[in-house]
């Protein structure tokens, strides 16, 4: 594995997402992506993959472009990013789009190849780690800065998640997953 590249691709994420944080959260939002990275070490060894991973969220909440992505880091790298990539709608308002967003993904991504799921599994479950941590100190509160402040809602698009990735049902990273949405949402 290059850690040249990788390195490259921290730095890349860095510079986009500078000023950002996690929602709800003094978190710099370069440490999801991060993370996001790390989790795909665990289920890959390739390194476009873990790239994708932490690029993941460049193109869908900066102002770069797939574009910035391929001339950096070349076209795999960009293919796989746009797989996780989910079109705003900035004609709508973000909650008001909010549904319609979130089942073009689950539809998109049951038919996505394997190293896309990776990544998604990688973002989705650092997201999950942060839901934990937020859910053990807000409860049912911690909704109210989101988009989407229906849980029951949140509860379908993350359950249709592992649904969609169960081709990864063996992996560590799927199990603390599922265990991860039971704790969020209950059994």
């Amino acid at each position: 594995m290059n850690s040249k590249k990788i390195a490259k691709a921290v730095q890349f994420a860095t510079i986009a997402h500078d000023g950002a944080y996690r929602k709800g959260t003094k978190i710099p939002y370069v440490a999801h992506v991060i993370e996001a990275g790390l989790i795909a070490m665990t289920l890959t060894d390739d390194e476009d993959i873990i790239i994708a991973a932490i690029l993941h969220d460049v193109v869908e909440d900066t102002s770069f472009k797939l574009a910035d992505i391929e001339k950096s880091f070349g076209s795999r790298v960009t293919e796989l990013v746009s797989h996780e990539s989910e079109d705003k709608m900035t004609h709508i308002s973000a909650p008001d789009s909010w549904k319609i967003r979130k089942e073009a993904f689950l539809n998109h991504l049951s038919n996505t190849p394997i190293e896309a799921k990776i990544i998604c599994l990688s973002d989705k479950l650092s997201n999950m780690r942060l839901s934990i941590k937020t859910f053990d100190e807000k409860g049912d509160d911690m909704w109210l800065v989101f988009n989407q402040k229906d849980k029951k809602e949140q509860e379908w698009y993350y359950r249709g998640i592992y649904k969609s990735l169960s081709e990864l049902k063996d992996t560590a990273a799927y199990k603390e997953y599922v265990e991860a949405c039971d704790h969020v949402f209950g059994n």
